[in-house]
């Protein structure tokens, strides 16, 4: 059970995420915001309280690994990074501008702490799979953390991944889908469902959970619980909304791919500056 005052503290850094998250997608001419506030809480609950990481050793071989396969959310992960300490916040405002290491798509050769780089979807998964059977192979006692999107779970190779990790029982491999209802050009049920998801991946010999993916307290609960079950990989059905955190963006397809004007960035930072007051008052 986490203590009040370090769960306060994780939803302060989660709203100093989103504020990174509006300054590099401005400044950065880019989009993609609505996948990338809709994963903060994930984010942050991994980087700053569950996987074991070291900033200032970003490549040191003990580190958990942690794979995100929806790499369009890249903004989300770059703006935990540098609130971890990984790069100066300010490189944040070089996202996308040329020469930068903070690509559209995460690059694990431009910047150190990435575990793999992301382009086409579908891929994160087997990815994670691969470091989890070479742990085990080489008994390393570490997790294998990857994100992937609802509509990502369109692939093919999710679901060819899904039944490899099942079977070779890779308990060390800990999931979450970042269930935001939407894709690029409309809501994921209407396009191609993906579910019941819960039944699919059980049918796969996974764990699976479902909950408020929003929810600091329900993601590390959830998290914990995983961590118990041996014998299965672990997936966490996180249901979220779509630009959370900024009124005008949630639960709004077009917020998937569509850049903000100055007047909208001034207006979503200002709600997101009240929300860091509100949390500060509820420090005292």
């Amino acid at each position: 059970m986490i203590k009040s005052k370090e769960l306060l503290e994780l939803k302060k850094t989660c709203n100093s995420v989103r504020c990174g998250i509006l300054d590099l997608t401005f400044f950065g001419g880019s989009s993609h915001l609505g996948g990338s506030l809709s994963a903060v809480e994930l984010l942050v609950a991994l980087y700053f309280k569950v996987m074991r990481i070291d900033p200032q050793k970003p490549q040191m071989p003990e580190r958990d690994r942690f794979i995100l396969s929806k790499g369009h959310a890249a903004p989300a992960l770059y703006a935990v990074m540098a609130e971890r300490g990984f790069f100066p916040k300010e490189e944040l405002k070089t996202f996308c501008k040329n020469g930068t290491r903070l690509q559209q798509h995460i690059d694990m050769h431009k910047l150190p702490g990435i575990d793999a780089s992301s382009g086409s979807l579908g891929q994160g998964l087997s990815i994670a799979i691969g470091m989890s059977l070479a742990d085990r192979m080489d008994k390393k006692d570490r997790f294998v953390y990857v994100v992937m999107g609802d509509g990502e779970l369109q692939e093919g190779q999710i679901w060819e991944a899904a039944m490899a990790a099942g079977n070779l029982k890779l308990d060390h491999l800990i999931a979450f889908v970042d269930a935001n209802q939407m894709q690029v050009d409309g809501f994921v049920k209407s396009i191609m469902n993906v579910e019941p998801l819960e039944e699919k991946w059980k049918s796969n010999n996974w764990h699976v959970q479902r909950i408020n993916g929003n929810d600091l307290e329900q993601i590390l609960d959830a998290i914990q619980t995983a961590k118990q079950i041996n014998g299965k990989p672990h997936l966490i059905i996180a249901d979220t909304v779509k630009g959370k955190g900024v009124d005008f963006m949630e639960f709004q397809v077009y917020w998937h791919s569509k850049g903000l004007t100055e007047e909208e960035y001034q207006k979503a930072v200002v709600q997101v500056e009240a929300e860091r007051q509100h949390l500060e008052r509820g420090e005292e």
